[in-house]
């Protein structure tokens, strides 16, 4: 059966008001623009969003920030925004700040049905702050848990019906351990290519994790800080 949809509505009024959604991208790289945008122009409010970052302030996920659609965010970096850093400020939105390489690893946990694991990275500071402490072989770890969204927003290159997922170069990103991580996870996508026109070796997500595809256009593929020298 064909997971491909015409329109991005056919998924996104599924998602209602207060669901968790995990999203993959670096900066503005590999994000899932098309399904970020038309999560704002539905309107659902106090979503978590689970990603590296919150885009910028006029793209990405930064969007929904704009709109006040989001009531908690869990990420790696936020350096990026100056309005994550006022609602943030002002008690409109709730931070949970997790170390970059745990947050990739509770996604890839969450994805393999691990509910929870022990790292050391994080013991002593703010981090590890309410968590469970267990010491191995004279080392102190910290307990962090899986995460599984209700829904996974992801970019990827390439695809085929099945969904089956090639992401291209530095936007793979985040984007393979977040296709695992929700239980209804969308992909969109650049180019469709036929059943079996995919090199099994180039598949980077299997189509098993994929429930919908999308094919956009026009994608803008954004740079946060354009840095020029003179010739």
């Amino acid at each position: 059966m064909s997971k491909v949809l015409s329109s991005l509505d056919e998924v996104i009024h599924q998602i209602k008001d207060g669901s968790t959604i995990v999203v993959g991208g670096f900066g503005l790289c590999g994000i899932p623009e098309k399904l970020i945008t038309s999560l704002r122009d539905k309107g659902v409010k106090d979503l978590t969003i689970v990603s590296n970052n919150c885009g910028v302030d006029d793209w990405g996920l930064g969007l929904l920030l704009e709109n006040k659609q989001i009531k908690k965010m869990v990420a790696s970096y936020v350096g990026e925004n100056k309005l994550f850093e006022q609602q943030f400020l002002s008690g409109e939105l709730e931070v949970e700040l997790v170390p970059q390489g745990t947050l990739a690893e509770r996604l890839r946990a969450g994805g393999a049905g691990i509910p929870a694991f022990y790292t050391a990275t994080g013991v002593g500071t703010e981090v590890a702050k309410g968590k469970e402490h267990k010491e191995f072989d004279g080392k102190t770890y910290i307990m962090e848990k899986g995460i599984v969204g209700d829904f996974a927003f992801v970019k990827a290159w390439k695809a085929d019906p099945f969904g089956n997922l090639v992401y291209r170069k530095t936007a793979r990103n985040f984007n393979p351990v977040v296709a695992t991580a929700g239980k209804m996870t969308i992909a969109e996508v650049e180019e469709m290519v036929g059943i079996g026109e995919l090199n099994p070796d180039d598949i980077h997500t299997s189509g098993v994790y994929v429930q919908k595809v999308f094919v956009g256009e026009k994608y803008e593929k954004r740079i946060e800080r354009l840095t020029t020298a003179n010739a």
